[in-house]
């Protein structure tokens, strides 16, 4: 049993007051979200942008939430909840429909996709309730705070995580959340941020974790290690016993975080997890980085941190920690770009940037704050609206392409889609999924169509195109037809489907110069 947890508790959240809601409420202001989107793992696997392009709904308690889920046309169609308010147990009911799976006393994300859950206004505060997520993908929370979630005493909740995902969950990111407990397992809670059972592709960032016996983990036990990659980033971990995170078998990057008073341990990979540590801040911390409590071995690939007034523990059986001078034992390839900021400044920049209600910023790359330009979420339209009114021009460059793809329905193909013939299709396994054109030399394209096959037009909703070089979006809407971009020089191009109405059928991927 580990020990009890003696915390040093910062100053209690006021609890917003707001007048009670009969019923969700459609918003006409666009949502509050980064304009510069995801970060880190969860911009791979076909990337992450929630609920863009679908309807945006206003809820002050939890029930409206589960309310504007089961709402939608499909458990697929694409939706941003905002959340101004207390969300509480006992404003959180159950509601049933075909497109939602949810229960009473907890914010239930289960069975869905496209979904942006963001605060506004004077703030989101899940108090004494979880957010959790099951079988779902493409989920993004942002702004919002989830404090003194039990497992045990009154009320219970989300078995005591503050956010928890399991059972097939990919491309999650949260973003500017802040984490907080009153205490560790002997005080009735668990861990701020669990994934585990299949649990791939996240981020955590710009995030404040805080007074709880337990961080995180990636992975259950050591058996569950089909999860990650994860990546952490611009986190503040303070007061924190040990987890930040544990990973069983999982990779993670780990870059720009700030770690105060971690009092037993820190990011722990055991079970052949690995970890890329890049520079961190660590103060007032003892054994912030190593493989802990078990004889499985973790790796780590270390460069550019601060160890401020840490302590080192002596190796033992079950003890290996990575200092007293931390060297790498690995190495970790990392698929996306990103920009460090000088260790030396991290405590300054996540203490300007981390957490709900400092107004979405982020840093720049050089250690100072700003706030990125909105990107706006539109009602839908009625009808899906290509991005060009007038069909390209010149020779298909997909003819005689390769084509590959995320994934594909039985008795499609992804060569389908490149074979001049609108009689045979490509569909993702889901309601999601992307599909791409390749060059074995750079070819420079500024121009793709989208053709449907009969019978499917209009089931492709949201949708973004990308640079399947380097992952940058090169456009993004809704609706199939025509799409025009910056002329790009690129090897690969890859259309995303973010969101659906139908099964998505793409007869042709058409490329342009």
């Amino acid at each position: 049993m580990r020990k009890p947890v003696a915390l040093r508790l910062s100053a209690a959240l006021g609890t917003l007051t707001l007048a009670a809601a009969t019923g969700m409420v459609l918003s006409l202001p666009a949502a509050s979200a980064a304009g510069a989107g995801a970060t880190g793992f969860a911009t791979q696997n076909g990337g992450t942008t929630g609920g863009a392009g679908g309807a945006t709904v206003r809820a002050t308690t939890g029930t409206q939430i589960h309310q504007a889920l089961c709402s939608r046309a499909s458990s697929s169609t694409p939706i941003v909840i905002q959340v101004e308010g207390t969300v509480t147990v006992g404003n959180t009911a159950k509601v049933s429909g075909a497109s939602c799976n949810t229960a009473a006393g907890v914010i239930e994300l289960k069975g869905i996709s496209n979904v942006t859950l963001v605060g506004v206004g004077g703030g989101a505060v899940f108090d004494q309730i979880g957010i959790h997520l099951r079988q779902s993908s493409n989920i993004i929370v942002q702004n919002v705070t989830v404090q003194n979630v039990k497992k045990s005493g009154s009320p219970t909740s989300n078995g005591g995580d503050a956010i928890g995902m399991e059972s097939d969950v990919h491309n999650v990111w949260v973003d500017h959340a802040t984490l907080t407990a009153s205490g560790g397992e002997s005080a009735g809670y668990d861990a701020l941020f669990d994934m585990k059972d299949d649990t791939r592709y996240v981020t955590l960032s710009y995030s404040v974790l805080r007074n709880s016996g337990r961080g995180g983990l990636v992975g259950s036990s050591d058996s569950d290690l089909g999860n990650g990659p994860v990546t952490f980033h611009h986190n503040r971990y303070e007061n924190i016993d040990s987890r930040t995170p544990l990973l069983r078998g999982a990779t993670a990057h780990i870059y720009n975080n700030y770690y105060v008073r971690l009092n037993e341990s820190g990011i722990n990979p055991r079970a052949g997890g690995k970890a890329k540590v890049d520079n961190n801040y660590f103060k007032d911390s003892k054994d912030v980085l190593g493989t802990f409590y078990t004889d499985l071995p973790g790796y780590w690939q270390v460069g550019g941190n601060v160890f401020d007034n840490v302590t080192w523990t002596p190796r033992g059986e079950d003890n290996n920690p990575a200092g007293p001078n931390p060297t790498s034992n690995t190495t970790v390839a990392i698929p996306y770009a990103y920009s460090l900021d000088a260790a030396s400044c991290v405590p300054s920049i996540v203490t300007a940037t981390a957490g709900a209600n400092t107004g979405l910023k982020v840093s720049d790359g050089n250690c100072a704050a700003t706030t990125p330009t909105a990107t706006p979420t539109p009602n839908p339209t009625p009808t899906p609206t290509p991005s060009a009114t007038s069909a390209p021009t010149g020779a298909n460059l997909s003819l005689g392409a390769a084509a590959d793809g995320s994934s594909k329905a039985s008795g499609t193909s992804y060569g389908n889609v490149r074979d001049g013939d609108t009689s045979t299709y490509w569909s993702p396994a889901g309601s999601t999924g992307s599909i791409s054109i390749k060059w074995g030399t750079t070819t420079a394209i500024s121009k793709v169509t989208l053709r449907e096959a009969a019978g499917a037009a209009g089931g492709i909703r949201s949708w973004r195109v990308l640079n399947g070089d380097t992952g940058a979006v090169l456009s993004s809407g809704s609706g199939a037809g025509a799409i025009s971009f910056t002329a790009t020089s690129l090897k690969k191009v890859t259309f995303e489907i973010t969101g659906s109405s139908a099964t998505p059928k793409v007869a042709e991927f058409e490329t342009y110069a």
